[in-house]
């Protein structure tokens, strides 16, 4: 199940498209998509490397799971220290 659509509609809204563009328009219509979905893709990671190198040249650290990783291991072992007496005494 897909985006909570099943088969039979899927092959419902298949159908629609190919009424209203008709077989031979639907290629075209594939090849756009594709194509737009290509580009979009392409910015994002244009994008990314941008942040990436001017961090890299600022000298600052995107790695913020490692941040956030050590931050929930100091939660994690605080959380310990203060219920460890209590779970001994269950």
């Amino acid at each position: 199940m897909f985006l909570f659509i099943g088969g039979p509609e899927v092959f419902i809204i298949l159908l629609l498209v190919v009424m209203l563009f008709g077989a031979d328009k639907i290629p075209e219509i594939a090849r756009g998509l594709a194509k737009g979905i290509n580009q979009v893709k392409s910015a994002t990671n244009d994008i990314k490397r941008e942040i990436n190198t001017s961090a890299a040249k600022n000298g600052l650290d995107l790695d913020v799971t490692k941040d956030v990783k050590d931050a929930v291991d100091d939660v994690k072992s605080s959380i310990d220290d203060f219920t460890g007496p209590i779970k001994r005494m269950k």
